[in-house]
């Protein structure tokens, strides 16, 4: 079999290699890369993978996408060097886990992908002898993510966008106070914003001698790796290979959410995925509906990394139903909505229920959560009551950041400041430096120019 190639979900791009969509990071044509053919894990690799470590699953997802474009020992070598920490699966009640993504360098769940891509990006470059400037724009711990995973990496410089009021001062610290190869830039306006800005910047022909490429949940290099957890979790908690789990996601950019799209399509047993969202519910009301319409601007709610008025990955999730979305959020093609309503279902949290489910969690059962996370718990808790569902099936939640990143929530709610991880200690010591734009492109195309040329 040849190496699986990776089109555009605007159609209008020619299909490419893994690793060029990775340094490309959005296609041409405004769309994002996904897989002409998704690989299907045998059941026999299924089977194996509950004696297996972390980075052993990772190395068993990520190669059936790249067996044909890295080695298998270099592979290896690359995500054993990205999985260095554990990753907890916290018993809560009965069959109910929440699967802790906070044990990382920045305490976040993009450090899974942001370590990864960072390694696979240099792996690629070292070929091609080529260099790249990295954009991303942030809602909250994709920079921070982001910035450390690329931090000191050979022929790659980053410049992350942030909205200046919509990020905690923990958040901005953890990439405000690297320098070296990263620089950051807060902007007078909101992440749809940050993200418009570049989303442009990519398909501006005056700034292709830049070398542009994304870090964000736009590049299918973060989605691949996202993919793994799911197995991961899947592995350590059934009572057998048929157990099928219901994940409860809690999403915005829906980066996280497609890479357990992608776990399941490659096989991965699954009831169902509950898509916990924050006041900004327009994927809910979509898939309610069948009409999308962009919430604009964002609304600006307490789960902060997930103040996205239109999910840039909801392009991708159309496409894996058979629809077709522009970048714009436009709709060409209607995906098959009885069957992703089938599989599944959306819920919104209000900022008052994300406080009250922080509490609850502490109160009841121990279980501390930040907003991101109490968002997805309260999911499940709707979703057992609107579905009937049965206690004894498997429930997984993610929670995606670690609550002392958010101090000031916990303060407030709970009248105790969370234990700071290894990762976050010593950081209000660290001098900040960084830069500040209006929300206008010309301004940025400006800085770009004047910084990188």
């Amino acid at each position: 079999m040849h190496s699986i190639k990776y089109y555009s979900t605007n159609l209008k791009a020619t299909p490419v290699s893994f690793g060029e969509a990775l340094l490309n990071g959005q296609a041409p044509d405004k769309g994002l890369y996904m897989p002409e053919h998704i690989p299907t894990l045998s059941a026999q690799e299924l089977e194996s993978m509950a004696g297996l470590t972390y980075p052993e699953i990772a190395f068993t997802v990520l190669d059936a996408f790249l067996k044909h474009e890295i080695p298998g020992n270099v592979l290896k070598k690359l995500v054993n060097g990205a999985y260095d920490f554990d990753v907890p699966l916290q018993l809560v009640s009965e069959r109910k886990y929440v699967m802790r993504l906070d044990q990382g360098p920045t305490a976040s769940f993009k450090d899974f992908a942001a370590r990864m891509m960072g390694r696979l990006m240099s792996y690629f470059l070292a070929k091609r002898d080529h260099e790249l400037l990295i954009l991303t724009a942030t809602s909250g711990d994709t920079g921070s993510a982001i910035a450390n995973a690329f931090y000191g990496l050979e022929n790659i410089k980053v410049l992350v966008l942030f909205p200046e009021k919509e990020v905690s001062p923990r958040q901005r610290k953890q990439m405000t106070t690297l320098g070296k190869n990263v620089r950051t830039v807060a902007v007078d306006g909101k992440f749809d914003e940050c993200q418009a800005m570049v989303k442009r910047a990519f398909a501006d022909p005056a700034l292709q001698h830049l070398n542009l490429s994304s870090a964000n949940s736009i590049n299918i290099g973060r989605l691949l790796p996202q993919a793994v957890y799911y197995f991961y979790a899947w592995s350590q908690l059934r009572n057998s290979v048929d157990d099928k789990p219901v994940f409860v996601i809690p999403s915005g950019n829906f980066g996280d959410m497609m890479g357990g799209m992608i776990a399941w399509s490659m096989g991965l047993p699954v009831n169902r995925m509950v898509i916990a969202v924050n006041e900004n519910d327009e994927f809910k009301t979509f898939l309610n509906t069948g009409v999308y319409q962009k919430i604009e601007p964002s609304l600006n709610c307490l789960s902060s990394a997930m103040n996205v008025g239109h999910p840039s990955n909801l392009a991708r999730l159309v496409a894996l139903y058979g629809g077709v979305m522009d970048e714009t959020g436009a709709i060409h093609q209607l995906p098959e909505m009885s069957l992703m309503r089938n599989d599944l279902y959306a819920i919104s949290v209000s900022d008052a229920l994300t406080k009250q489910t922080i509490f609850d969690a502490w109160h009841k059962h121990q279980l501390l959560l930040e907003p991101h996370g109490a968002v997805g718990w309260a999911g499940l808790q709707q979703y057992l009551v609107s579905c009937k569902s049965d206690n004894k099936d498997l429930y997984i939640v993610l929670e995606t950041a670690h609550p002392a990143k958010f101090p000031e929530q916990i303060q407030g709610i709970l009248h105790f400041d969370p234990d700071l991880p290894a990762s976050l200690q010593g950081l209000e010591e660290k001098k900040e430096q960084y830069g500040f734009l209006s929300n206008d492109y010309e301004s940025f195309r400006e800085f770009l120019m004047n910084t990188y040329d």
